[in-house]
């Protein structure tokens, strides 16, 4: 409603047609508006611990509000100063295997997305997709006893794909880790357009927006 009101107080005022749906993702004083942390009336962000996370992060891409979104909750809340630290090169980024760089270089190396998760299950454990999501159910829910049935087929599928048994074993244990806290993309993407173009709108209209 208030994206609707804002974009219609636009074409009233300004006459100006905003094709809200297909903003540039890569504007510029949208970034900055976050960098700065003027989120007060931005969907999802403008609580005082994600303010100070984005003044500490300085998002730059999208990609970046879909993590802010997926970490700030109670079980990832652990890993954003690794987050911090990595895409700010504090931090170097390291992957057990060549293989993963294409998997978890958006989220700097950390499995963050249910996603990821069910991708590295089909790319280094030999999973079929459909086998891969449920995994992914198994891990979200936390079920020990389904997720010590999964690891042998995962190291076995692994040894299929010539892989160091001991590399597999550390990419399950991170992948166990993971269970703690992982979140699914598609949603925290889905949010985090909303967020996007709230923050847009506060950054080009704001008198329009906060109106």
């Amino acid at each position: 409603t208030v994206i609707k009101n804002a974009v219609n107080f636009i074409k009233e005022s300004n006459s100006i047609t905003l094709d809200i749906n297909n903003l540039p993702l890569n504007d510029k004083q949208t970034y900055e508006l976050l960098m700065r942390a003027d989120t007060d009336g931005v969907f999802q962000l403008e609580s005082d611990g994600m303010k100070d996370i984005m003044k500490n992060l300085k998002p730059d891409r999208i990609e970046d509000v879909i993590a802010l979104i997926a970490l700030y909750r109670p079980g990832p809340m652990k890993m954003v100063p690794e987050f911090i630290s990595r895409k700010q090169g504090k931090t170097k980024i390291s992957y057990e295997l060549p293989e993963l760089e294409a998997i978890l270089k958006e989220t700097y190396g950390i499995i963050l997305y249910q996603e990821q998760v069910m991708q590295i299950a089909s790319v280094i454990g030999n999973y079929s997709m459909a086998e891969a999501d449920t995994l992914r159910k198994v891990m979200s829910k936390k079920k020990s006893t389904e997720m010590d049935k999964e690891k042998p087929k995962f190291l076995d599928g692994a040894k299929k794909h010539k892989i160091n048994e001991n590399k597999a074993r550390k990419i399950w244990e991170q992948m166990e880790t993971f269970a703690e806290y992982g979140f699914n993309k598609s949603h925290s993407t889905a949010y985090a357009m909303i967020s996007y173009q709230t923050a847009y709108l506060k950054a080009h209209y704001p008198v329009a927006f906060m109106a």
